[in-house]
């Protein structure tokens, strides 16, 4: 497996949020973004996860919500990739993807898009 730091990881996705166009980070609300080191033991693969409700889903009944999560996993980054480049490359998708639920965009379209 890959070494890296946990900061070395969270500066890392730090720097895939920094990289989305500020046209569109202006219209995320009320999201919060977080590192974890693995992800629920049922699923150890998994890289990211969005939960909350889409801006697309929100009505008149938003209002004092917790803020929507999206969880950025560590491990199973590093286990799949073999050098820092792909690291880099795979944590970048999986922000961008999971920021595209925030905004209601859903898998079969992401992966389509080159982000599944």
């Amino acid at each position: 497996m890959l070494e890296m730091t946990r900061e070395e990881f969270e500066e890392l996705v730090a720097e895939a949020l920094d990289r989305i166009p500020p046209e569109l980070t202006r219209l995320m609300d009320n999201v919060a973004v977080f590192v974890e080191d693995e992800p629920p033991a049922d699923d150890p693969e998994l890289l990211g996860l969005y939960e909350g409700t889409p801006l697309t889903e929100r009505g008149e009944w938003y209002a004092g919500v917790l803020p929507d999560r999206i969880t950025i996993y560590r491990g199973p980054t590093l286990r799949m990739c073999e050098d820092r480049e792909e690291v880099v490359h795979e944590t970048e998708v999986t922000v961008v993807h999971e920021v595209a639920h925030h905004f209601g965009i859903d898998d079969e379209r992401l992966h389509a898009l080159g982000y599944g």
